[in-house]
């Protein structure tokens, strides 16, 4: 939602579209502050002399700058172009992106609910980036989990239809598989020798890993990666550590993954 009467920080990174260009500087509108104009100094669009200012800004384009200073009394909020790496810029359009999209499937959610955006803003909206930090968050976190509105105590009939559009529009930012490990150990120490093997398991995961104890002999594996093949390589790579492990110590083993 544009903050149209907020004004940004100093130091933050702002998305703007660039709408006059000037020799001695560039007239810019700040797309997330409902169009306030800011201004970045020729000195402030490049490292270096700026011979011609159109080969770095031209009307029109997106930039992302750094806010130098604002003056919310006198309107004006001066900006930098060079300030911001191409890291920055990367991850701050991707979030802006992320957040124009999540405004698009608030409506989608109002629409379902016969409700204005407005009303979802004002109902749960605003509790929803509170809770999650920003309203993609939001989305992001009910694609992943049916259960995370409750996590954080927020309720209502809304619910249903917020995480019906997240499950159909947004895709979780990482996969994750799971499986049940069942060891056995005849020796008399045997409940030690199989936390040890868990234990080394659990180091030598380079993903995201979490074991939970069903019930003597069965353990369920959970692993978190940015993509299937990495996290099947890698719950094959701990599941066959452990076995072997187990193994050594005259115990056995097998794992079964759970189903896609």
């Amino acid at each position: 939602m544009a903050r149209v009467g907020e004004f940004p920080e100093e130091g933050e990174l702002v998305v703007c579209t660039v709408q006059n260009v000037k020799n001695f500087g560039a007239f810019v509108t700040l797309d997330e502050y409902g169009d306030k104009e800011g201004f970045i100094h020729v000195r402030d669009v490049a490292t270096g002399w700026v011979k011609y200012i159109r080969d770095y800004v031209r009307e029109g384009q997106k930039v992302v700058c750094k806010v130098l200073g604002v003056d919310s009394a006198k309107g004006h909020i001066d900006l930098s172009l060079k300030s911001v790496n191409e890291h920055q810029r990367r991850e701050k359009v991707q979030q802006w992106k992320n957040e124009t999209k999540a405004e698009k499937l608030l409506e989608i959610v109002g629409t379902r609910l016969d409700k204005t955006t407005e009303q979802c803003w004002e109902e749960f909206g605003y509790d929803l980036v509170d809770r999650f930090g920003t309203l993609y968050g939001a989305f992001e976190s009910c694609a992943i989990d049916d259960g995370a509105l409750e996590e954080v105590e927020l309720s209502g009939d809304w619910t249903g239809a917020f995480i019906e559009v997240a499950k159909e529009n947004v895709t979780p930012p990482f996969v994750q598989i799971a499986g049940i490990l069942e060891l056995r150990s005849p020796a008399p120490d045997g409940v030690d020798i199989v936390r040890a093997a868990l234990k080394k398991g659990m180091e030598a995961s380079v993903e995201e890993l979490r074991i939970q104890y069903v019930g003597a002999p069965r353990y369920r594996l959970v692993l978190t990666a940015d993509d299937y093949k990495t996290a099947e390589e890698a719950l094959r790579e701990v599941t066959n550590l452990v076995i072997a492990e187990i193994k050594e110590s005259g115990g056995d083993g097998t794992f079964q993954r759970d189903a896609k």
